[in-house]
């Protein structure tokens, strides 16, 4: 497994791989002082397991590291290290695993490394799709969204590809998991991948816009409000760097 640190005060470093130790002697981290020598080091050789990034480093902002490490490295999971919880929904939109706050405890560093290993271990959905005369079966949290369109459904993936299908939405529908929103009549959304929810547009967060139907507006926003207060809720941030 690799560790990254990134973290700019030394005696804040040693109070972190104290606390590391604290959890498991054995193990050891990478540790960095900013942002551009991290990012450098995560494409050189095998991918960081999880990162635990400070928000506050000088000339720049962790979140921004996040950010372009999020690209360069997918599979890293992020932990963010702060002195308050002011940054907690902005995390939670670059789908951060947990959220310590200063100073660092062995019990905050435990709760981490035990959401790493559910987040390994959790059952991804699948949904089956049949493309021309072949059979595709796609992981759900790689659909970004599906779209009826002339009389067919696109059903668009992270990775830039669209399937064109033509089994009707509202029977998709039924075989998708709640992660998903219909913002209009034609149109399912993977909540995962919204970046901004408006009144009668959606924006997803590689900047396509999708319109909200007027008529169920209301009810859209709401329903993407909840969703985003369980995932919170989920990841349940602590008062101490400690879980719930």
């Amino acid at each position: 497994m690799r560790i990254a640190v990134c973290e700019d005060d030394a005696m804040e470093r040693d109070q972190f791989l104290d606390a590391l130790r604290g959890w498991d002697p054995t193990r050891d981290a990478e540790v960095f002082s900013d942002g551009v020598s991290l990012l450098k080091a995560a494409g050189m050789s095998q991918p960081f397991s999880i990162a635990f990034l400070d928000i506050y480093l000088p000339g720049e902002s962790g979140m921004d590291v996040a950010a372009a490490l999020r690209k360069i490295s997918p599979e890293t999971e992020i932990v963010f290290v702060t002195t308050s919880r002011e940054h907690a929904v902005e995390a939670y939109s670059l789908c951060a695993l947990h959220y310590l706050v200063k100073p660092v405890t062995t019990e905050g560093i435990r709760e981490a490394f035990k959401r790493l290993a559910r987040q390994n271990t959790r059952i991804r959905s699948v949904l089956s799709l049949v493309v021309g005369r072949s059979s595709h079966t796609v992981y759900q949290d790689e659909i970004v969204c599906l779209q009826s369109v002339n009389h067919a459904v696109e059903v668009s993936l992270t990775d830039g590809r669209i399937l064109k299908v033509w089994t009707p939405l509202n029977e998709l529908e039924r075989k998708l998991d709640r992660m998903f929103l219909k913002i209009n009549r034609g149109t399912l959304v993977n909540m995962e991948h919204i970046e901004q929810m408006g009144f009668n547009v959606c924006i997803l967060r590689d900047g396509i816009r999708l319109s909200v139907s007027g008529r169920e507006s209301a009810g859209v926003r709401a329903a993407y409000s909840d969703f985003l207060f369980s995932r919170l809720s989920e990841r349940a941030w602590p008062e101490q760097g400690v879980g719930p």
